[in-house]
């Protein structure tokens, strides 16, 4: 297996993506390419480890060379037609003639996005890919879909967000039939905007047909109760939730964190909880669950944090792994195939 990471994109390239590869290596089977441009990944493998070729830390870890680099400011569309030279685009172009198996960037997400749709190509019958996000849940994971993707939406989109991560769980972490919750400002179908109450409907009339199990509405504060597996948005909204929850999550941390510190007596007093405050920081930290996949287009591809560190990129590389072992993507293709004429009418309205 050949995974294929954009050494260029993110807020902390090249050097968070080559020490994330790094450690990642020594935990999976497969092969990591950096792709990006070579002198630079070369001078900083010999600042970080003092070695002048990548090989000399692991066999299994490459660089493919790319010129270029899509920036943040870059216009998608634009960027992906014409830096075609990007770490981007060759890592777009590598993965759809198979000469890797997933690709990996923290970069662009509008070109990343558009990347994946215009290069690789969206699966047959699927009207729009989308990000699946992973959160911390109660004594569970909960993914997000859509976190950012695809800021405005119809409702067969959502009916397929829902579709696609409902197999998506079922193929990766085993769960047989995933709750799925639409979220909203009420649990009552009357509740929300116009997108919302149709979504609402159409779940309600396609679920048992595509094999989804449709809950009902979800309030943002239910998301986490362990009650729901999916929580099914638009792009817009999702992105806004997610990153709100990151931001919980750094605000309980340093919080606790400062308040264990405040004095002697605190920290004397703590000593015995750090074990279970170790395992709670562990537990609400986003970056133990990784990138967000991609679902819906032909080929693996994860969008990483644009504000990835070292350890998000280790994570993210361990679970593009397995993303690809368990076939996902194929598994979409084949149950999108078979379910696609549920939709049909849908699709073309």
């Amino acid at each position: 297996m050949i995974i294929l990471l954009d050494a260029m994109g993110g807020d902390k390239a090249p050097e968070a993506n080559i020490k994330g590869a790094v450690k990642a290596i020594t935990q999976i089977k497969a092969e990591v390419v950096l792709i990006g441009k070579e002198d630079v990944i070369k001078q900083k493998i010999k600042e970080l480890y003092g070695k002048e070729d990548i090989s000399q830390i692991s066999p299994r870890l490459k660089i493919h060379h790319a010129p270029e680099t899509i920036e943040m400011e870059d216009i998608p569309t634009q960027a992906i037609k014409h830096k075609k030279n990007s770490s981007m685009v060759v890592g777009f172009n590598l993965l759809k003639e198979g000469k890797g198996d997933v690709f990996i960037s923290a970069g662009n997400s509008g070109a990343l996005l558009t990347g994946a749709t215009l290069l690789v190509g969206r699966i047959k019958g699927v009207d729009r890919p989308a990000l699946a996000g992973i959160l911390p849940s109660y004594k569970s994971r909960l993914v997000l879909m859509d976190c950012g993707a695809n800021t405005n939406c119809k409702p067969i989109n959502l009916l397929q967000f829902a579709q696609m991560a409902s197999i998506y769980l079922q193929t990766t972490l085993g769960i047989e039939s995933p709750k799925v919750g639409l979220l909203n400002i009420g649990t009552e179908e009357t509740k929300g905007n116009d997108l919302t109450k149709e979504s609402y409907k159409l779940l309600r009339q396609k679920s048992e047909q595509l094999g989804v199990n449709f809950i009902g509405n979800v309030e943002g504060r239910d998301a986490f109760s362990g009650n729901v597996d999916i929580v099914v948005t638009d792009g817009f909204t999702g992105n806004i939730f997610l990153k709100a929850v990151e931001g919980l999550g750094k605000f309980v941390k340093r919080t606790l964190s400062e308040s264990l510190k405040k004095n002697a007596l605190s920290k004397i007093a703590a000593l015995p909880s750090l074990p279970a405050i170790n395992r709670f920081a562990k537990t609400v930290d986003y970056k133990e669950y990784g990138g967000a996949l991609f679902l819906g287009v032909k080929k693996p591809v994860v969008k990483a944090h644009g504000s990835s560190d070292e350890k998000l990129f280790e994570f993210t590389i361990k679970q593009a792994e397995q993303f690809v072992q368990n076939k996902a993507v194929e598994k979409l293709t084949e149950q999108f195939e078979k379910q696609k004429e549920i939709i049909k009418d849908e699709t073309e309205v």
